[in-house]
């Protein structure tokens, strides 16, 4: 297991995020019109999977807000938003933000959250997503993760994009 913390005190997650260089565990969420989201459509893409508990909280609507700002100069890279928050509310946020450059998707009807270990197990927020960052290749390798210390703090936006040079 993983550990974030909430407001200091340790949470666990339901495994660990796939390592470096491994394969990514495949995956199908549901996008904001209700279609599916595959790694198996992303392949050929370069993927950021931002992951966060819920769009309704500062720190994830933050992260979704600079990842679309980043995506737009990406090369061939799909940044995909990850949460439980069902499809409705991902796409109500997204048009009243002006989100356009990511592809938020929800993981409602999905095994994601135990696939890739962030499913937190205990604490207030047990059951959503420890915010979490994977970057993959294009055939799907993993080229950089991050759980972060502080489900408060933001992720490292650096150290992501840098993952793709």
């Amino acid at each position: 297991m993983a550990t974030t913390a909430l407001r200091g005190t340790p949470v666990s997650t339901s495994g660990e995020l796939p390592d470096v260089g491994d394969h990514a565990p495949e995956f199908t969420l549901t996008s904001t019109s209700l279609a599916d989201v595959s790694s198996e459509g992303l392949v050929g893409s370069r993927v950021v999977l931002n992951i966060f508990p819920s769009v309704d909280t500062g720190v994830c609507a933050a992260s979704v807000r600079r990842f679309n700002e980043l995506a737009g100069s990406l090369d061939n890279t799909t940044v995909v938003n990850v949460s439980l928050d069902l499809p409705f509310a991902l796409s109500r946020f997204c048009g009243a933000e002006g989100i356009e450059n990511v592809t938020s998707a929800s993981a409602f009807r999905s095994t994601f959250g135990d696939d890739y270990g962030v499913r937190m197990v205990d604490g207030g927020l047990r059951g959503l997503f420890a915010r979490s960052i994977v970057v993959l290749d294009t055939d799907g390798t993993v080229l950089h993760t991050q759980v972060v210390p502080e489900i408060a703090q933001e992720p490292d936006y650096d150290a992501a994009i840098n993952a793709l040079s």
